[in-house]
């Protein structure tokens, strides 16, 4: 990981000159925005800081087992304080209605590992060669000379391997390895335990509304691009939520002829969430900067308010020129 030592100087000195923080993780939240921020909690906590954890959306149950996972606030239960930290946020629309805490904070920070992240803070501390927030947060524990604990450890080993897909995916990088080795050589962590909450913990409503979503795969481009879409009707009719549906967009992308994958599913308020995954080829980033979202070449998203049919039709035309290109350079 190349991390830049001037920038993470800044944060370290946005952190030492300041006494009161909002952390920030994004809309949607997952493990990596959750984990760093909880981890960066115990961090400011131990420092002696006054901190507060924010996020738009309720912490999923699947991540309720992080230490002050119950202390993560919704924005308006929050004091808002003078300094605020983003957290595994590639912009300032991935906050929600906690994007007013944000604008209105005398000082702000942003720590991300998107290469899509404008540097939207006055500091940033931006590392796209991460495999996770949590491992710049890693970083920042160690310039810090902060101990890691079993609670700090459990928030990290979290971050690190829901964002590498349990450790499976190509941003999987060396010292995200020796970042785990290292937790288990000391103890810090049940791998066996932690995994089973994680990954073996599944709702019966999130399990039904996976196998509908499933069946109903659409394929195209010879197989090569394929997409799945829900309806809020459809996932009231499973008693599924938001949270039930982490995961579906990896069965879409995980069909053998796939290498560009989309799961567009309906929100409360009538919009579109797109999430996109690439296989071997192609740079999905490309297709939600297009939207106005953000994310990495291999997974990205963005948020959608066209009709449904229009949003299929755009992402279908885009992940085709996408192939297309990818394909004619090969050929080159």
């Amino acid at each position: 990981m190349n991390t830049s030592n001037k920038d993470i100087e800044s944060v370290i000195r946005f952190i030492s000159e300041g006494e009161r923080f909002t952390l920030l993780s994004h809309i949607s939240p997952d493990g990596d925005t959750l984990g760093s921020a909880l981890a960066l909690r115990l961090l400011l906590k131990r420092l002696g800081k006054t901190v507060e954890a924010v996020c738009a959306n309720p912490v999923p149950k699947i991540y309720s087992f992080m230490p002050g996972a119950d202390e993560v606030i919704l924005p308006e239960d929050a004091k808002g304080y003078e300094r605020v930290i983003s957290v595994d946020c590639a912009d300032t629309p991935r906050f929600g209605r906690a994007i007013s805490l944000f604008s209105q904070a005398e000082r702000t920070a942003a720590i991300d590992h998107h290469i899509t992240n404008p540097h939207y803070a006055e500091t940033n501390l931006v590392v796209a060669d991460a495999s996770a927030t949590a491992e710049i947060m890693h970083a920042l524990y160690l310039r810090m000379g902060v101990e890691i604990d079993r609670d700090a450890a459990t928030c990290l080993y979290t971050g690190l391997v829901t964002d590498t897909g349990n450790l499976s995916y190509s941003n999987t990088t060396a010292n995200t390895l020796r970042i785990i080795a290292d937790f288990v050589e000391k103890k810090l962590v049940d791998v066996s335990e932690l995994n089973r909450l994680i990954y073996r913990n599944v709702p019966y409503a999130k399990t039904r509304v996976q196998g509908f979503v499933v069946s109903n795969i659409q394929l195209e481009c010879d197989g090569m691009f394929a997409y799945a879409t829900l309806t809020q009707a459809q996932m009231k009719s499973y008693g599924a939520t938001n949270e039930d549906c982490e995961g579906i967009i990896d069965c879409v992308r995980d069909i053998d002829s796939v290498r560009i994958a989309a799961f567009v599913r309906e929100s409360a308020d009538g919009s579109y969430k797109v999430s996109l995954r690439s296989k071997g080829v192609g740079d999905v980033g490309r297709i939600a900067a297009l939207h106005g979202g953000g994310g990495h070449e291999k997974a990205a998203g963005y948020t959608a308010h066209e009709p449904l049919s229009t949003v299929i039709a755009s992402i279908s035309a885009q992940a085709k020129e996408e192939l297309a290109r990818v394909l004619e350079h090969r050929e080159n």
